[in-house]
């Protein structure tokens, strides 16, 4: 083999190597919400939100009912993300995370990001 034939080669193997790495980056079918009332009418599972509001009680472990003042809806924040503040019915934040539906239950948020935005 001469060098030429060498360097053709790792240029064709690096070529494949972008391929594999390659993302996409237009626009998605996924479903865009911007209140809780949208997603109690129409969840989608997976969808991704962001939403400002309150929480307004406690129902279970790690879960907890949620308001932005369009709406209520279940939400599962985990106790090690929750945050290291006391936050109370008047206590404004904000959740990011994904719709959670399964069938014949109602929606619910899987809070992976919550942060205290007023006190």
């Amino acid at each position: 083999m001469n060098m030429r034939t060498i360097i053709l080669g790792g240029l064709a193997i690096l070529s494949l190597f972008n391929f594999a790495f390659a993302q996409y980056i237009g626009p998605n079918a996924a479903k865009n919400y911007s209140t809780v009332s949208e997603v109690n009418k129409k969840p989608v599972d997976d969808a991704e939100v962001v939403f400002q509001g309150y929480l307004t009680k406690k129902v279970g472990n790690e879960k907890y009912i949620f308001t932005d003042g369009t709406g209520e809806i279940r939400v599962d924040i985990d106790n090690d993300i929750f945050p290291n503040v006391a936050v109370g019915t008047k206590t404004k934040v904000e959740i990011k995370g994904e719709v959670e539906k399964d069938f014949l239950e109602s929606p619910e948020i899987d809070v992976d990001i919550i942060q205290v935005l007023e006190k």
